[in-house]
């Protein structure tokens, strides 16, 4: 195993350290994170010391094959405890990530290659299901600045919806990037305990009008969440006809034409009579808010299944509008596991990447750690010691991320951002 995995330690500590030389600004950043995340408070130290665990499975998988792709998720769900306990008589949702317009590439890579999660995965988690007796799949994602039929988004990346719609009885698409055909009123799901950052989302009913919730993620870092995994996949719940940059401010826009930009800056508030901001006085900063708003998603619409995908993926960010040098690879790894965040963790640990660690630690240089504050919240334990992995050891499906990374930073240390994001 490579010396960085095996000598992991919880720098916390370091990472905490105000310097004297720092600005005002960054002073309130990084104080306002040890606040809001609890190293003040025993709370939330307890609540991280106890924060529940699940097995993880991880399989190698280095083809998208269907006859690779389903014998080995079906092993992986097994593993776990079985996919009938979670789906069976169920209508199941599934967010997918197509994150980015279907025609921005890398190179002359097809979108599933780098940053949408593979339609062969995506159909075989939803043939699966439907062999594991799900009544009715939906499969869920709102697309970039659209209210659009999923298909006729799928479609100009080169897909054939009828792939994914035929893989089992049942299936249908859903843009819930607005309030959805046939609706009257969106789903007001409250944040447990009362928030991060928000108390309370209004989403598309499709994510409250359903038995299970299941996230297939493509796996990938992010520049303004350090990673974007299971619980990042749902930051796409957020409708922009109410959250976008675009959207109304008596109303919802229900004809999108922009990104969720607004909630990563924090330059505007949702649509009036949808819950605002607690806290309009917080930091705008993206690494502050983006890791913030996804805990508050995972805790007001939990996840029942996370799969995280990456046979192929890229890194260097999380799609090609970054202001960074991206390189596409193979690290040929399937994860599943019933917790986002242990999921997320083992996921962290494939990447060489140290699940504990926390904002001014790669992958987590310039944001807050969304797994520590979703541990911190009693979502899950980002602990690998508490953490049960089945199926390929961590060791032998790793894939060196950490070493692309710092390369490429040494060549280039000021492009560590995204230009852009969803």
């Amino acid at each position: 195993m490579p010396e960085s995995i095996v000598g992991w330690k919880n720098t916390t500590e370091r990472n905490t350290l105000v310097h004297a030389h720092q600005t005002r600004r960054e002073w309130l950043l990084r104080t306002a994170s040890l606040v809001s995340g609890g190293c003040v408070a025993g709370l939330t130290s307890a609540r991280a010391a106890s924060a529940p665990t699940a097995p993880v499975s991880v399989a190698r998988c280095g083809t998208y094959d269907p006859g690779a792709l389903v014998p080995a998720l079906n092993r992986m769900f097994d593993q776990i405890g079985g996919l009938g306990r979670i789906v069976k008589g169920k209508t199941v949702a599934v967010k997918v990530n197509l994150t980015g317009l279907p025609t921005a590439r890398v190179g002359q890579f097809p979108v599933e290659d780098t940053h949408y999660t593979h339609p062969n995965v995506i159909a075989a988690v939803v043939h699966l299901m439907g062999r594991a007796g799900a009544r009715r799949i939906r499969v869920l994602e709102s697309p970039m600045a659209t209210a659009g039929p999923v298909e006729e988004y799928i479609i100009r990346a080169g897909w054939q919806p009828r792939d994914i719609l035929g893989a089992a009885p049942n299936v249908e698409f859903e843009n819930t990037n607005f309030i959805g055909i046939n609706q009257k009123k969106y789903s007001r799901l409250a944040v447990p305990r009362g928030g991060l950052l928000f108390p309370a989302f209004d989403l598309n009913r499709a994510y409250e009008d359903c038995d299970a919730f299941v996230t297939v993620a493509k796996m990938k870092e992010h520049g303004t969440a350090g990673v974007t995994l299971a619980m990042k996949n749902s930051f796409g719940l957020l409708p922009s006809s109410i959250y976008g940059s675009g959207a109304g401010k008596d109303e919802p826009d229900e004809k999108p034409t922009a990104n969720r930009q607004m909630v990563h800056t924090g330059n505007g508030q949702p649509a009036k009579g949808s819950p605002a901001e607690k806290d309009p006085t917080s930091p705008r900063e993206p690494g502050f808010r983006v890791p913030r708003v996804v805990v508050d998603l995972v805790a007001a619409r939990p996840i029942d299944l996370s799969v995280v995908e990456g046979v192929k993926t890229m890194t260097g960010g999380e799609g090609p509008w970054t202001r960074q040098a991206v390189s596409v690879i193979t690290p040929a790894v399937l994860v599943a596991g019933a917790n986002p965040v242990t999921t997320d963790a083992v996921c962290m640990a494939l990447m060489n990447y140290d699940p504990m660690a926390d904002r001014g630690t790669a992958p987590f240089e310039s944001c807050d750690s969304t797994l520590r504050l979703a541990e911190e919240a009693g979502l899950g334990t980002r602990d690998l010691r508490r953490i049960e992995v089945v199926g390929t050891p961590i060791q032998q499906a790793a894939f060196d991320w950490a070493a692309i990374r710092r390369e490429r930073r040494a060549k280039s240390p000021a492009g560590s951002a995204s230009g852009r994001a969803m």
